[in-house]
C-alpha cells in the first residue's frame, strides 16, 4: 500500500508536465510570430533558460549541501540525455528543418564552451577562476543572442513595416499580451513541479523494487532533470516548430556549461570536484578511472558533433541522423552499467 501513493504522484508528475510543455511552446511560438525573430533563437534564449531550471536548481542545491561532484555530474549527463536521448526521439519522430545560419553560431559556441570545459577539468577540478572564465562566455551568449535577434528583424522596408503593424497590434491587445505571459510562467512552473514530481518519486519506487542507486542516478535522475527539454521538443515538433526544440537542446546544452558549471564552480570554496572510480571492463581493472574527462565530457563532444555534420552538408535532420545519436547514448549508459 505504500508505494500507491509515489506511484499516484508519479502519474500526476506526467501529467502536469505535459500539460506545461504544450503551455510553454504556445507562449514561445507567440513570441516568435509577435517580434519576428527566427523560432531557433527564441528556443535557445528563453525556452532554454526556462526549461534548464531544474538542472541548474538541482546542481546549485548540490553544491551548496558539500556534493560538488553531483554538480558537474547532473550538467554533463543533462548534456548527453539532451542530445543523445531527446534530440534523437525528436529527429526520429519527425525530420527537422533548421536554419543553419542561426544554428551554426550557436554550435560553435556550444562546441567551444564543451572544449573549454575539458581543458579546465585537465585538473580534475573547476575552481572559481575556471567558473568565472565560463560565466564570461555566458555574457557573449546573451549578447550575440541579442545582437541576432536585432539582426532577424532588418529586412526590407514594405515586409518591416507590416511586421510592425502587426506586432503593434498585437501589443496593444493587453488582454492576448497577459495571456501570453500567463501561459509562459505557468507552463513553466508546471515542467518543474512536473520533473521533480517525477523525479522524486521515481526514486522511492526503484528503491522500493530493489534498484540500485547509481542505476537510479544515472537513469531515472539525469533524465528527470531533462524531461522539460523532453517535453518542450516533442510539443513543438508536434506544432511543426522543430526549430524551437532544436534551439532549445542547443540552447540548454550551452547554458549547462556556461551558466550552471560555471555558477557552481563560483560557489564552490574547494571548486567542482569531477567523478573518479575504480571500474572493470573487460576483466581489466581501471583505479581512479577520471570518468568526467576519459568518458562523460567526450561522449557528449562526439554526440555534438553528430547534430552538427547533418545541417553542414543537408539543413536537416533524418531518422538516420537520431539512429545514430540514440546508438551513442545507449552504448554509453550500456558502459556506466556494466562498469558498475
Amino acid at each position: 500500500m505504500e508505494i500507491i501513493l509515489p506511484i499516484i504522484l508519479f502519474i500526476l508528475g506526467a501529467v502536469i508536465i505535459i500539460k506545461g510543455g504544450d503551455l510553454f511552446v504556445d507562449a514561445a511560438i507567440w513570441m516568435a510570430k509577435v517580434t519576428g525573430i527566427p523560432d531557433i533563437i527564441i528556443g535557445a534564449t528563453v525556452v532554454s533558460l526556462a526549461t534548464t531550471l531544474p538542472e541548474f536548481f538541482v546542481s546549485t542545491i548540490a553544491t551548496v549541501s558539500g556534493s560538488p561532484e553531483i554538480a558537474i555530474g547532473n550538467a554533463i549527463g543533462s548534456i548527453i540525455c539532451n542530445t543523445g536521448l531527446i534530440l534523437a526521439i525528436s529527429m526520429m519522430i519527425m525530420p527537422v528543418k533548421v536554419e543553419k545560419k542561426s544554428f551554426m553560431s550557436k554550435a560553435f559556441l556550444m562546441i567551444a564552451s564543451t572544449v573549454l570545459l575539458l581543458l579546465f577539468s585537465t585538473n580534475g577540478n573547476i575552481n572559481r577562476i575556471e567558473g568565472a572564465v565560463l560565466a564570461g562566455i555566458l555574457v557573449y551568449y546573451i549578447i550575440q543572442n541579442k545582437k541576432e535577434a536585432q539582426m532577424s528583424l532588418e529586412i526590407n522596408d514594405e515586409v518591416a513595416s507590416t511586421m510592425v503593424e502587426e506586432s503593434v497590434k498585437a501589443k496593444l491587445n493587453k488582454k492576448e499580451v497577459s495571456k501570453n505571459i500567463i501561459m509562459f510562467i505557468v507552463g513553466t512552473l508546471f515542467i518543474i513541479v512536473g520533473a521533480n514530481l517525477l523525479v522524486n518519486n521515481a526514486q522511492i519506487i526503484a528503491k522500493y523494487f530493489a534498484v540500485p542507486e547509481a542505476i537510479i542516478s544515472l537513469t531515472v535522475v539525469a533524465l528527470g532533470t531533462s524531461l522539460p527539454e523532453l517535453v518542450t521538443a516533442l510539443t513543438s515538433i508536434s506544432k511543426k516548430q522543430g526549430g524551437v526544440g532544436v534551439g532549445n537542446i542547443i540552447g540548454a546544452n550551452i547554458l549547462n556549461i556556461v551558466m550552471i558549471v560555471s555558477t557552481c564552480g563560483i560557489i564552490s570554496k574547494d571548486g567542482l570536484s569531477l567523478t573518479s572510480r575504480n571500474i572493470e571492463f573487460f576483466g581489466r581493472k581501471f583505479i581512479n578511472f577520471h570518468q568526467t574527462i576519459l568518458l562523460d565530457i567526450p561522449v557528449a563532444l562526439v554526440l555534438m558533433l553528430l547534430v552538427i555534420l547533418p545541417i553542414t552538408t543537408y539543413g536537416k535532420y533524418t531518422k538516420k541522423n537520431g539512429a545514430m545519436l540514440l546508438s551513442v547514448y545507449v552504448f554509453y549508459i550500456g558502459f556506466l552499467f556494466i562498469t558498475l
